[in-house]
């Protein structure tokens, strides 16, 4: 057949985050990619939620009808940790994939300061091997106690990308 995508490898990261510390997250990602490009991966996938980490087994202090001191503070602290899109933390991550040349989608907490006054959202970035960022996909349908911290996308990142190795799209 003369229509068959061509072949590549893909390494699926199984990576630890490292909570509330956006920019070590981010050069320990950049490493990652670096090490999968190295194994000959043309393509690197990382966990949703990554940097600065899913937030596990934390309540923020809210209940309903209110939240506590201690818990706006860590909401503060998350928020703070958060990844602007654009920004530092996304050029970071598009020099890295450059570095190591290899496709990536990298699972964030995205901080919207554009539109949403400082809605969190948990995102998937694509990044090109010549360190674009190609695009984003927000979580449609944050569950359970998500709802409380993230905002639900809308539809509009839901995207799949044309690339040299093929079609390319997540959730």
């Amino acid at each position: 057949m003369t229509d068959m995508l061509p072949r590549f490898k893909a390494a699926v990261v199984q990576s630890a985050p490292l909570p509330f510390r956006r920019n070590e997250g981010v050069e320990k990602v950049a490493e990652q990619m670096r090490q999968a490009a190295a194994t000959g991966a043309k393509l690197a996938l990382f966990p949703e939620a990554l940097i600065p980490g899913y937030p596990w087994g934390l309540r923020f202090g809210t209940r309903i009808g209110g939240r506590t001191p201690e818990g706006r503070r860590l909401f503060a602290r998350y928020w703070a940790n958060s990844v602007e899109v654009p920004g530092p933390a996304t050029a970071r991550l598009g020099q890295a994939a450059r570095d190591a040349g290899i496709f990536a989608a990298v699972g964030v907490i995205e901080r919207d300061t554009t539109y949403g006054g400082g809605t969190l959202f948990c995102t998937l970035l694509y990044f090109a091997p010549d360190g674009q960022l190609l695009g984003k996909h927000r979580k449609l349908k944050p569950t359970a106690g998500e709802r409380f911290l993230w905002g639900e996308g809308d539809g509009s990142t839901l995207t799949v990308l044309d690339t040299e190795i093929g079609r390319v799209g997540g959730l």
